[in-house]
């Protein structure tokens, strides 16, 4: 049986491909992410004044916060084409080759889940990144013989969610780095304002507010959440999104005003009431909510931890005081091995 689709989970789905409007095209349009949006375009202009490609570019962070969507304001800016692929659809050399050789001078060539790439074709791909050519072995036996490809000059935008098993020789090839954050509450509702605006839906501050405050600081999350509480306004014949709707369909759907859903609270609440709030081992745990190690430490765990509900430690996961204010459960008196306090 298949499971209930999450709306709070990050990762893209196939409803979020439908609003592609709501991508901003250019820096001046992507809200959050301040610093970094600063820096690229002093990088960007002084690219653009040279004449040359942008140096290639490393993005990091957690699925959901718009590395995709930067990548393609890049090309925008730079006003060239974007050529979009992810490391698992690479699966033997000659495609990688296919795509570097058919790139224009100044291209923005973007690898999505970079981390995933084979050996063989991260190979190649240094020398493309370095020298802009290809050495491809023709022949075989005492016949083979190298030949160097020749490719126009581009700009390598890698997108990863787990940066640490990038190999060190990989990203010593990008000369840019930007690393994502989970966006704070203010840029969280300027997103929902921009958003509600180009789907040309009417909401109320409060709302929006709120709304915002229960989406995990993903934008991602919360364009979905708009889109769902458009659906209620609709059934309930509301002209505009209000605060009451927002709260019923909030609780409709069991997210509460943290962006935690059922899943994130079984979790915290098994810890407590099966291992007095840990430590408890990953595979344990897993075990216990019915979900791949894979899952939990990818998708649950990571914003838990950013919440301060739950923390890793060597001996396993263990909640936080915060969680049992959480879900309104006493914690144990003292400071015992069974819950950890802050």
């Amino acid at each position: 049986m298949a499971k209930k689709e999450s709306l709070v989970r990050p990762e893209q789905i196939k409803e979020d491909e439908r609003d592609m409007t709501l991508r901003p095209k250019y820096l001046s349009e992507f809200i959050g992410q301040k610093g970094m949006k600063e820096n690229l375009s002093v990088f960007i202009s002084a690219a653009k004044q040279r004449g040359e490609s942008l140096d290639h570019l490393f993005l990091i962070g957690p699925p959901g916060l718009g590395k995709t969507t930067l990548a393609q304001v890049v090309a925008n800016e730079l006003d060239t084409d974007f050529v979009q692929t992810s490391a698992p659809a690479l699966d033997k050399p000659k495609d990688l080759v296919g795509l570097l050789t058919n790139l224009k001078k100044g291209d923005v060539f973007f690898i999505d889940e970079i981390h995933r790439l084979k050996p063989a074709i991260e190979e190649l791909l240094y020398i493309a990144m370095e020298d802009y050519g290809i050495d491809w072995v023709v022949g075989q036996g005492p016949m083979a013989r190298t030949l160097r490809i020749a490719i126009n000059p581009f700009t390598l935008v890698g997108a990863t969610t787990k940066a640490g098993i990038v190999s060190s020789p990989l990203i010593s090839r990008f000369g840019i780095t930007c690393r994502f954050s989970f966006y704070g509450q203010e840029d969280m509702e300027a997103i929902v304002m921009r958003s509600a605006g180009l789907l040309e839906i009417k909401i109320e501050n409060d709302a929006a507010s709120l709304l915002a405050k229960s989406s995990r600081g993903t934008p991602r999350v919360v364009n979905r959440l708009l889109r769902r509480m458009r659906d209620f306004a609709q059934f309930s014949g509301e002209k505009s999104i209000t605060l009451s709707v927002v709260r019923s369909g909030l609780s409709r759907l069991e997210i509460d005003d943290l962006g935690l859903e059922k899943q994130d609270r079984d979790i915290l609440k098994i810890i407590i009431e099966r291992y007095k709030g840990g430590p408890v081992g990953a595979d344990t745990l897993a075990i216990s909510i019915g979900e791949s190690v894979e899952t939990l430490e990818d998708y649950y765990e990571p914003y838990l931890i950013q919440a301060g509900l739950l923390q890793r430690t060597a001996r396993g996961r263990m909640v936080t005081t915060l969680a049992y204010g959480r879900l309104g459960i006493t914690p144990p008196a003292g400071n015992g091995e069974g819950s950890l306090f802050q």
